[in-house]
């Protein structure tokens, strides 16, 4: 029997449908659900994603709203019962907001940001690589991706900078840094980071490593056909539809149920 993953949608997200076709072609079964669904239904999810976007126009700051949403004391409860929960962009954003990731101070209490990028909070779109800092067996979410596991994707995103105060950033760096930007080979340095992100930060997990918030898009990075064609030109119909490195990371979520 397939797991359950719940996709939620706010209004202004805008990467469900993606998201959707990613988790379902790595095996498991994905509702779209309305945050302001009020039937006990979403509950009974194995496991929820929170996909990219703009969640209430990211008023006051991106995330901040959706993170005290009717549909984040699902997820909230979820998390803290050891389910899998996943943040891509807007989503990693909520989950900072709520308090999930890095974990390390009350619920709907940040101790960490993704704020307006550097230089002057532009709007950045652009492929970039993550590189897996931490081990994978440190995460269920992660397991089944290799060491030091470089995974190709999308940035798109206005705010994306990884903010914090000085000791939060070095408990962060000891404990919850998950991914950083680095180049296509993995090695790191601070031309591949594209927000000015701290600790050149791409994804943060929280403590029991069933919480991970991502600012890159794997799911935009997940079939052959989302690349520039004259980057990687696909000549058939079948090589377009090839999985591309994105999907490592999807398809390590999904495996999490297993």
């Amino acid at each position: 029997m397939k797991p359950k993953v719940v996709v939620y949608v706010f209004p202004g997200t805008n990467s469900e449908d993606e998201t959707k076709r990613a988790l379902e072609a790595s095996g498991v079964d994905v509702a779209l659900v309305r945050s302001d669904d009020t039937t006990d239904a979403a509950k009974k999810a194995d496991g929820y994603v929170l996909p990219g976007g703009f969640a209430h126009e990211d008023r006051i700051r991106a995330g901040a709203v959706a993170a005290h949403d009717r549909a984040m004391d699902v997820v909230i409860e979820a998390a803290e019962k050891g389910k899998p929960v996943l943040g891509i962009c807007n989503g990693a954003q909520v989950l900072l907001e709520s308090g999930l990731v890095p974990g390390t101070s009350q619920v709907r209490r940040p101790s960490a940001a993704f704020a307006p990028n550097i230089p002057g909070g532009r709007f950045r779109c652009v492929h970039i690589y993550m590189r897996l800092l931490i081990a994978p067996a440190r995460s269920a979410l992660l397991a089944a991706l290799p060491e030091d596991a470089v995974i190709p994707a999308w940035v798109a995103h206005g705010e994306g900078r990884l903010a914090a105060s000085f000791d939060e950033l070095a408990h962060v760096e000891r404990e919850h840094l998950a991914f950083v930007y680095s180049d296509a080979n993995g090695d790191v340095n601070p031309q591949a980071v594209p927000n000015g992100s701290a600790l050149g930060a791409a994804g943060l997990i929280n403590k029991a490593g069933n919480v991970l918030a991502i600012m890159p898009h794997p799911e935009r990075d997940a079939w052959t056909f989302m690349h520039r064609y004259d980057l990687v030109p696909a000549k058939t119909a079948h090589e377009a539809l090839q999985p591309s490195g994105g999907i490592a990371l999807i398809q390590s979520f999904a495996k999490a149920f297993v």
